[in-house]
Order: C-alpha cells, then sequence, then structure tokens
C-alpha cells in the first residue's frame, strides 16, 4: 500500500507540473485555429503532446486512485475496523479493589 501511495504522489507532481506548463490560451486546451502539424518542437505540436500527457497522467492517477482503494478494501476486511479492534483489545471493565488501611498509631 505504501508503494501505491509513492507512487500517485509522484504522479500527482507530474500532472501539477504538466498542467502548470501549459498554455493559458485557447490553444493549449485544443480549441485554437491553424494547420495541425506533427512536430513536438512547435508550439502546437508541445500543447498536442502536454495535453495527450496530461490526459494519460490524469487516468494513470485514477486507475492507482481505484487500485488503492481496492487494497484498503481487501486490508480492512481482513484485519476488521477499527471499531472492532479497539472493542476487543480494550480489557472487561473490574470493580475497582480497595487498599486495606493501616491503622493509626495514635489508636491504641
Amino acid at each position: 500500500m505504501f508503494v501505491l501511495l509513492v507512487i500517485q504522489s509522484f504522479i500527482a507532481l507530474a500532472l501539477i507540473g504538466v498542467i502548470l506548463v501549459q498554455k493559458t490560451d485557447s490553444a493549449g486546451l485544443g480549441l485554437g485555429s491553424g494547420g495541425a502539424s506533427g512536430n513536438v518542437f512547435t508550439a502546437r505540436g508541445a500543447a498536442n503532446f502536454l495535453t495527450r500527457l496530461t490526459a494519460i497522467l490524469a487516468a494513470i492517477f485514477m486507475v492507482n486512485c481505484l487500485i488503492m482503494s481496492i487494497v484498503s478494501g481487501r486490508q480492512l476486511r481482513q484485519e476488521g475496523s477499527l471499531v472492532q479492534k479497539s472493542a476487543l483489545e480494550q480489557p472487561a471493565p473490574t470493580a475497582p479493589v480497595q487498599q486495606p488501611t493501616a491503622p493509626s498509631e495514635g489508636a491504641k
């Protein structure tokens, strides 16, 4: 589970980086006008590449979320819920034991 969480963190950081690198105008969304060139090094090609990379990273992010929820659900079923664990681990309440008091020295 820890490995999936680390992978999720790296995916989230990569997704944030890719989103921040994209242009903020409509060309970054694929809505701009102009001829479509297949070159990645042009502004339009870079926008297409970044858009595709964002979609791929988002899909991987969602799949990893689903995998983590399935794994944690299975672990929870095997181990039991936290409420059940705490109820099982608590000892049964016992009656308080009173210590006998020593007689005072003044009363003889």
